[in-house]
């Protein structure tokens, strides 16, 4: 016998790498490259401009266009985009969710210009708007006129395109945020209830056909390193999302109840230090959506080893595509009905998780459920708190990093010996290009049925109409990114999430450190004549807080007067609110690449202002030679994920201080 068992030899599940930078044109180019080494599915990686509903030359899409993603801003970018990809045979996942309707109309266009039958389309939009709020930020409207929009799009495809996931409820952002296994499961579920729970209100399903609703309903998880833990977490999933289909919503058929997930293991726990241990910390984390079949992911993407150090190049993805194939073609994994069936271990941890998501659902349904829970800002501050309880861990030694918090002590790694060669850099003629083209298309369109299209979609926002085809019609019509999401903005309005820091609990830390860096806070405030402040800002569209919240949580642990505002500012904005609150430092936070273009304009800015005497500090994935480049720019300090010591980082802020005002 050539397998130890005469069952069938399961199909893998569909392979991805999230992808997409620079331009359209270079983003098939890859995608193309990809499809040939082995990918069995696009997952497309849209630019933070793209994904907030800005064009190229808008004033916040400075500096970030084509950085984390592939800007797509009308139906030429589209067209180029899947140049050469038969759409009809694709198996496509766009992580998207405010402007997902708009992307997805995008997709239908060229996919009808492809001559694609659209009941063949295959793939999904991630659409969950409810963890943006809180975690990942890319969040434009309030959540009622957001959940307006996914409730649109799951009516109209499950109509028009059966095959479509029209929404990934996604806890993986939730687990990055801070979330227990418990928080995650409860907060994603809570959230699948509220978007099912619209659905049906709505009336634009018929209750026959509810059961196809529930059946597209997919989910995007995240897989960390505790991978016994995760592995049950994901079984404790597909018995909450069993019993929730059928006993709140009556679903009867097994299949339409059955768990459909796809993931990437978590991005989080990548460390800057050592990155070369990443790879074997992603193949354990692999293991937790593989190894149990009853709870099997369908669809799974992994980052790659130097994400932590910036953009993954070409060779970093394919070498992260190799984990999956070597997994799925070269082990005998497949081969085996379920290994975990009547573990008395498993059982029993499924159970305890189940049991304490079942106690968190009930609690955010007291409230009113998950829109209610984020807009009274309880979810967020839940997760600040969690995540603050985590840093405190790390910090403690209690949980372990390797090459971090233990075992530093390492020898050169030749997979950094290139610098920033070592990682994939956008040349900035990417964003002037990008700036040039999408003005010449605005000048060579039919500007006259443009405003047209865009009449008719104010209109329809404006009842309970549907929005998906006149969404449809301005994509063919020429309508780019910014235009339709303005268009929504003047009707829907747009939104400012809490941040949860207010309501964070204290870190918990070593009340002896604390205590010594509150009291120099304490008394370089006595020498200066005013109690310290700091500004923590977000400049650009780079909605990733999780580091600023938690830095702001710990300068007020130590005593400062903490200015946060949240996410998404101009440099003009952030240099405002530092000069009338009078801080003594402002610290930003910048993930998402831009920092040579918006760190310096905050300098200059404070400059300009009189106010050159507040120092700058800086935090993200920053190359060590931007590093050097932003000091010789004004910057006082830079901060990258190996410092990992907040109270140690608040002590170094405070010299800064004391410098800037004469005191050392």
């Amino acid at each position: 016998m050539p397998y130890p068992t005469d069952r069938e030899r399961d199909r893998p599940w569909v392979i991805r790498t999230y992808a997409g930078h620079s331009s359209a044109e270079r983003s098939n180019a890859l995608y193309r490259r990809n499809l040939a080494k082995g990918q069995t599915g696009l997952s497309v990686a849209f630019d933070l401009p793209t994904q907030t509903g800005y064009d190229p030359d808008d004033e916040l899409a400075k500096g970030e266009v084509g950085k984390v993603g592939v800007p797509v801003s009308h139906l030429g970018d589209m067209r180029t985009l899947f140049d050469g990809i038969p759409m009809a045979d694709a198996n496509t996942s766009m992580t998207i969710n405010a402007p997902a309707m708009w992307l997805l109309a995008l997709y239908v266009a060229v996919a009808d210009e492809h001559g694609a039958d659209r009941a063949k389309l295959a793939g999904t939009t991630q659409n969950d708007i409810v963890k943006e709020y809180l975690s990942r930020g890319t969040y434009v409207f309030p959540p009622a006129p957001s959940m307006r929009l996914i409730t649109d799009m799951i009516a109209w495809s499950v109509t028009n395109m059966p095959r479509w996931n029209p929404i990934n409820i996604c806890s993986y952002h939730l687990q990055e945020a801070g979330a227990t296994p418990a928080q995650e499961l409860a907060y994603s579920l809570a959230t699948a209830i509220a978007v099912l729970d619209s659905v049906r209100d709505s009336g634009q399903v018929p209750a026959e056909k509810f059961g196809d609703v529930v059946g597209r309903i997919s989910f995007f998880v995240n897989a960390g390193l505790r991978f016994v833990e995760e592995m049950c977490k994901m079984r404790a999933l597909g018995r909450l999302w069993d019993e929730i289909t059928a006993e709140r919503y009556g679903v009867t058929d097994p299949k339409q109840r059955r768990l459909r997930y796809g993931v990437q293991v978590n991005s989080l726990g990548l460390t800057e230090a050592q990155p070369e241990n990443n790879v074997q910390r992603i193949v354990l984390e692999m293991l937790a959506v593989t190894l149990s079949r009853d709870a099997r992911a369908r669809a799974i993407q992994l980052p790659a080893w130097n994400e932590a150090l910036g953009l993954p190049r070409p060779w970093d993805q394919q070498w992260a595509l190799r984990m999956q194939q070597v997994l799925a073609y070269e082990t005998d994994l497949l081969e085996y009905e379920d290994l975990f069936e009547g573990s008395r271990i498993v059982e029993a941890k499924v159970a305890e998780l189940v049991d304490a998501a079942r106690a968190e659902i009930d609690r955010v349904q007291e409230m009113g459920g998950a829109v209610r829970a984020v807009e009274s800002g309880y979810m967020k501050g839940e997760l600040v708190s969690s995540l603050a309880e985590r840093r405190r861990r790390i910090e403690s030694g209690e949980d372990v990093v390797v090459g971090v918090n233990r075992f530093e002590t390492t020898e050169t790694s030749p997979l950094q010996a290139e610098g920033t060669q070592a990682i994939e850099t956008v040349d900035a003629a990417v964003e002037a290009a990008a700036i040039e083209a999408v003005r010449r298309w605005r000048a060579e369109r039919d500007n006259a049925a443009v405003e047209a299209t865009l009449a008719e979609l104010r209109n329809a926002a404006k009842t309970d109409a549907n929005l998906m085809a006149a969404s449809i019609a301005c994509a063919k019509a020429g309508v780019t990114t910014g235009e339709w999401a303005g268009a929504m903005r003047e009707v829907f309005g747009e939104f400012r999430a809490p941040t949860g820091v207010s309501a964070a609990v204290a870190s918990g830390e070593a009340a002896t450190e604390i205590a010594v860096v509150r009291e120099r806070v304490r008394a370089t405030g006595d020498d200066i004549g005013a109690r310290l402040r700091m500004l923590v800002g977000k400049p650009g569209l780079d909605g990733h807080s999780n580091g600023a919240e938690q830095v702001a949580v710990r300068a007020r642990d130590v005593g400062f007067e903490v200015i946060y505002q949240g996410i998404r500012l101009t440099p003009a904005q952030i240099v405002a609110a530092a000069v009338q609150e009078g801080v003594h430092v402002v610290g930003l936070s910048v993930l998402s690449g831009s920092h040579l273009e918006v760190v310096p304009a905050v300098v200059e800015g404070l400059r300009a202002a009189g106010a050159d005497d507040v120092p700058v500090i800086v935090g993200g994935i920053i190359p060590q030679e931007d590093a050097a480049a932003l000091g010789t720019r004004g910057v006082a300090a830079v901060f990258t994920p190996k410092d990992y010591q907040l109270t140690e980082m608040m002590d170094r802020i405070v010299t800064l201080v004391r410098v800037a005002h004469g005191l050392l």
